[in-house]
């Protein structure tokens, strides 16, 4: 089937795309995130057109960002006979993995084990500066950091407490969830709510195009947010309602064997 044949593809395709703030880079880190990140898999360079020119993304572009994510130590690239291959670097299937349960997380999370960490104006800053690297951290303030699970040790400069309930003030919740972040994540809700049912025969390819796409736009919502529950949520965020529609959508479009992107003439 040809994707000009295909009207639900090409309004889908439509609905998802945000033009505006396409970076192709991205784009294809998604794309090898949710369709080839374990060891040994590999996508055709002719697959990967297939893939993102549907997009609007011209293949120049993607030649560049593939030079970009080569230079970064994401990718490798390698010829099959006259053909080339793609695939993720020992690091960039690190890189992805670290954020895939993240990603792909159906409900947010409800940790209980909360402590907070105190430092003197200028004294232990570098440790809370070394904890806010790990995602179970959040900065209150430039001195204060709330996290959950065992509380570290080596935190000679630092007062650390174990915080049975806590209440979480308006201004936290929108430093949290800033409002450019909240209206992201509606506008992704309201795209996929427009979204009608898939038909049953779509390629390989379109059905690569869609979930990337889905990924992406999910992607750019739900890893700039701490992962927290529900009592850390402002009024105004729609995250949750937002993760049902994507994992419904997703569950619609099952990821295809890679084998098909080349096997199969589109």
């Amino acid at each position: 089937m040809n994707e000009q044949q295909n009207p639900w593809f090409d309004t889908t395709v439509q609905q998802l795309n945000d033009p505006q703030n396409q970076r192709v880079w991205s784009v294809i880190v998604s794309l090898f995130g949710d369709l080839a990140q374990d060891k040994g898999a590999q996508i055709s360079g002719s697959a990967l057109t297939r893939i993102i020119t549907p997009m609007g993304i011209k293949p120049e572009a993607i030649r560049v960002a593939l030079h970009r994510l080569r230079k970064d130590g994401w990718i490798e690239s390698a010829r099959a006979g006259r053909a080339s291959i793609h695939y993720l670097t020992e690091y960039g299937r690190n890189q992805s993995a670290a954020v895939t349960p993240r990603i792909y997380g159906r409900s947010a999370a409800a940790p209980g084990d909360w402590h907070v960490l105190i430092a003197e104006d200028g004294t232990g800053q570098a440790t809370l500066d070394e904890a806010l690297l790990l995602p179970n951290y959040v900065a209150v303030n430039r001195t204060t950091t709330l996290g959950h699970g065992p509380i570290p040790h080596n935190l000679d400069d630092i007062l650390a407490a174990k915080v049975s309930s806590i209440a979480v003030p308006s201004w936290l919740k929108k430093r949290l969830f800033p409002l450019q972040l909240c209206e992201a994540c509606q506008e992704l809700q309201q795209d996929l709510e427009q979204i009608a049912p898939p038909p049953t025969r779509l390629t390989p390819a379109q059905t690569g195009t869609l979930r990337t796409l889905i990924v992406h736009r999910w992607r750019r919502v739900v890893l700039r947010h701490p992962d927290l529950p529900s009592g850390f949520h402002p009024e105004n965020w729609t995250g949750e309602t937002c993760r049902t529609l994507v994992f419904a959508l997703l569950d619609k479009l099952p990821r295809p064997d890679l084998a098909e992107f080349d096997s199969l003439s589109e």
